[in-house]
């Protein structure tokens, strides 16, 4: 078969293809273009879950009309220098517009500031018509109608209109978190409407943003970031370890503003939260990285929606660091979606939640006010008691009944306890005054009540004491009577040898045997009889992914949580009351305390006012 130069419209829709996956890929450029253009609103309008319909509008600076055909056309932009590497904007290929205009009806109507009406131009399957004149307000609006009716086959491969609106709606909560200056709006047939209204610049209105997309609960249980290392800022929100979800769709990470769905990123995320979150549990973060340009290449990806570091064990260092460091020097945090949940189970029973006193008795006047007590035949007392009015007999009749009727729980749950010095219910988690079921420490602070998990939170204790006595000084290793070969590819023999001073101070002593084998010399003694074989080619694996060999120390940590699991404290022991302030006072202290090594929560906190709301007294 001949070689011959493809039409254009076979190279744009084979960029399409590349670029223009499913409707909410066309929203992202569409939306990316407007927002390089200095827009403030924009609103987005679909149907059919985008195949259909999807109109995006903006208040922009416009396409000048002699620009109009040029930006439908292959590779021409304004927003790329001579320098493929000096990337600012969020699109710069100059394809977008053309490879949508390829496999579908295109229509791009813009006007800038100074010109007397707007104009149009209509791509069609790939057919140029216009430009001609149109009226509109300033800025662009480009409609794209019949997706992929040019490429039918293309629309075998779409999903339901309800997922592929809901995907719309995800690109674009991405894209707003980094712009919290402009208005999102996202309209149609197809969904529940959506506002994002502009929240300002700065860390305030970057929150209020976060909180628009994620929810008002994840500000109250995040923690802020601000790390700079070598010329790479981190800046972003991290959520605290038991506010975590089953997947990592809350996962939010930027590159000089640009949305990213890069492996190197998640898999730092993933590293900082190893020791709090448990492996099928996810944190909820929201991550802002800005460097030099030319210290990473977007142009690796069809949709830029991967990157490459020119440093990436920089960034990878960064980003573990920083949140630990975050996490460390935040103190101890309950999630309030623990106490969220505690009180929905208590209305789990269908109770009809109580109304304040006021209310209640206002709502009875109004619907008996020809009631009269004195009429009633389901009156208690013949006569009503002395107690009724201040009296003496009846009163003491009742406390005393309560007294002895409270006795037996008292001596069991309170035995010893005196009353807690003002210091101590201040403190984070507050004085302990009961253990029940023998596991489950009551503490009261000035304003809520926390339940502690004794063996949960001394398993993070002793953990964490295991952890600082493994890693402040080189672990001793036990040294082989007959060096293991392990046979790997020059370049792992390479890697692991540079890395061999890190590994020898977790008691792994290695060293290079020929050009493709290493030879172990010495192994951890905590870990006893081990597979070298495994263990060394996992830590290559490891070392060419990410440039660590944390792979290691991971193995340790995981022995150390095995022993703290089985040497802490017990479920069913009783603790006596300095026991129990003793143990509150180490979490308090301890980075991480609330959560345990398995990542479940350690405590929980139910505030003052919720359970005067479960009582109806607010």
């Amino acid at each position: 078969m001949a070689i011959k130069q493809l039409t254009e419209t076979i190279i744009n829709q084979i960029a399409a293809g590349e670029v223009i996956e499913r409707p909410a890929s066309v929203v992202k450029e569409l939306v990316e273009n407007a927002i390089d253009a200095g827009a403030t609103r924009i609103d987005i309008v679909t149907a059919g879950g985008g195949k259909n319909l999807i109109r995006v509008s903006d208040n922009g600076s416009g396409i000048p009309s002699d620009e109009l055909t040029l930006a439908v056309a292959r590779h021409c932009t304004s927003k790329l220098t001579d320098d493929v590497h000096d990337i600012r904007a969020l699109g710069f290929r100059g394809e977008a517009l053309p490879s949508i205009g390829s496999v579908s009806r295109l229509s791009m109507k813009s006007r800038i500031a100074e010109a007397d009406s707007g104009f149009e131009v209509n791509v069609h399957g790939g057919r140029l018509e216009g430009p001609r004149p149109t009226p509109m307000n300033g800025g662009t609006i480009a409609e794209v109608r019949d997706l992929f009716f040019a490429t039918p086959a293309r629309l075998k491969f779409m999903k339901t209109d309800r997922a592929e609106a809901s995907a719309i709606s995800d690109v674009v909560k991405r894209v707003a978190i980094a712009f919290p200056h402009i208005r999102f709006s996202i309209a149609g047939s197809d969904r529940t409407p959506l506002d994002l209204a502009a929240t300002g610049t700065g860390s305030t209105g970057m929150l209020e943003r976060i909180s628009q997309v994620l929810g008002k609960e994840f500000p109250e249980n995040a923690i802020a970031i601000d790390a700079m290392r070598d010329g790479v800022r981190l800046s972003g929100f991290a959520g605290i370890p038991a506010f975590n979800r089953a997947n990592s769709l809350q996962q939010f990470a930027y590159v000089n503003g640009r949305p990213v769905r890069d492996k190197q990123i998640w898999g730092a995320i993933r590293g900082a939260y190893a020791d709090v979150i448990s492996r099928d549990r996810h944190p909820v973060v929201v991550l802002f990285l800005n460097l030099d340009p030319a210290l990473v290449d977007v142009n690796v990806h069809p949709a830029k929606a991967d990157v490459r570091f020119r440093d990436p064990g920089l960034v990878r260092g960064l980003i573990v660091g920083a949140i630990r460091e975050a996490l460390g020097q935040s103190g101890i945090r309950a999630a309030t979606s623990g106490a969220e949940a505690m009180l929905n189970s208590f209305r789990l029973g269908g109770v009809e939640p109580i109304r304040p006193a006021a209310q209640r008795w206002q709502g009875a006047a109004a619907v008996n006010q020809n009631y009269n007590v004195q009429q009633s035949p389901y009156r208690p007392f013949a006569t009503e008691p002395a107690a009724l009015h201040g009296g003496e007999g009846f009163a003491e009749t009742v406390q005393a009944f309560l007294y002895d009727g409270a006795t037996a729980l008292a001596t069991d749950t309170r035995a010893g306890m005196a009353e807690a010095p003002q210091e101590l219910l201040s403190a984070p988690l507050g004085a302990a005054r009961a253990q029940i079921h023998s596991n489950y420490i009551v503490s009261q602070t000035e304003d809520s009540l926390v339940i502690v998990d004794q063996h949960a939170a001394h398993e993070r204790l002793v953990y964490e004491a295991l952890k600082n006595a493994l890693h402040s000084k080189p672990l001793s290793a036990q040294m082989l009577l007959i060096p293991e070969i392990v046979d790997l590819p020059e370049e792992d023999v390479g890697r692991l040898v540079a890395h061999a001073e890190t590994l020898a101070r977790f008691g792994l002593g290695i060293e290079s045997f020929g050009p493709g084998a290493i030879a172990v010399r010495e192994t951890p003694s905590m870990l006893g009889e081990i597979d070298t074989q495994k263990l060394i080619r996992d830590l290559a694996d490891e070392i060419a992914e990410h440039d660590t060999s944390d792979g290691l120390k991971a193995i340790l940590d995981h022995v150390a949580a095995t022993m703290a699991c089985h040497g802490s404290v017990r479920a069913g022991r009783r603790l006596k009351p300095d026991e129990m302030n003793a143990l509150l006072r180490q979490m308090e202290e301890t980075p991480g305390s609330g959560t345990c090594n398995h990542g479940r929560p350690t405590y929980i906190e139910l505030k003052l006012t919720d359970i005067e709301r479960l009582f109806g007294r607010r």
